[in-house]
C-alpha cells in the first residue's frame, strides 16, 4: 500500500509543529473569590434549648458491644435467629438484629445499663439472657444452644 503524499507530509506537519501555549499550559484552579468584608453571622441558639442548632454526632467510642453464637440442638450453627435486646428496667426493645450465616451476632449498646436479650426462633424455645454493661468492660461474649419448643416433633 503507497499512502498518498500530502498524509505523509500532515502527520510529519503534525509531529514537528509544537502545541500552541494555550494547550500546553497545564490547567491550573481559579484562585478563590474574596472574602468577604463582614464575617458571617453565627448560628442562632435554639430558644427551646439554649444549644445550637448543629446536630452533635454520636461516638461509639464508649459502646458496649455484645457479640455471641446461636447453635441449634444438634451443635451447628443456627443462621437467621432473631435477638431483641432492652433494658432491664423497660418493657420496649431498642434493638432488634438477626444473626448471620454462621449463626454470630454483633450489636452495640450503651455502657453504663443492665440489658435484657431474648433470642427467638421458629420452632424453638425463646431464651432470655442478662446483660451487665456497667461492670467496666467494654464487651461480652454470650453462646446460645436452643432447645426445641416443648410440644415440637423433630
Amino acid at each position: 500500500m503507497h499512502l498518498p503524499s500530502w498524509l505523509v507530509i500532515l502527520g510529519a506537519a503534525t509531529l514537528l509543529i509544537p502545541l500552541p501555549p494555550a494547550f500546553a499550559r497545564r490547567q491550573e484552579p481559579a484562585p478563590p473569590a474574596a472574602a468577604p468584608a463582614q464575617p458571617p453571622a453565627a448560628t442562632p441558639a435554639n430558644p427551646s434549648t439554649g444549644t445550637s442548632s448543629s446536630k452533635r454526632k454520636y461516638s461509639h467510642a464508649n459502646d458496649f458491644l455484645i457479640r455471641g453464637t446461636v447453635f441449634t440442638d444438634q451443635a451447628l450453627a443456627f443462621p437467621a435467629v432473631q435477638l431483641r435486646i432492652r433494658r432491664s428496667t423497660e418493657k420496649k426493645f431498642h434493638w432488634e438484629t438477626y444473626t448471620n450465616s454462621r449463626g454470630d451476632f454483633a450489636v452495640r449498646v450503651p455502657q453504663g445499663l443492665e440489658y435484657e436479650l431474648v433470642i427467638h426462633a421458629k420452632g424453638f424455645a425463646d431464651q432470655t439472657r442478662s446483660i451487665d454493661a456497667k461492670n467496666g468492660l467494654s464487651e461480652t461474649t454470650v453462646t446460645f444452644r436452643m432447645e426445641p419448643a416443648a410440644g415440637v416433633k423433630k
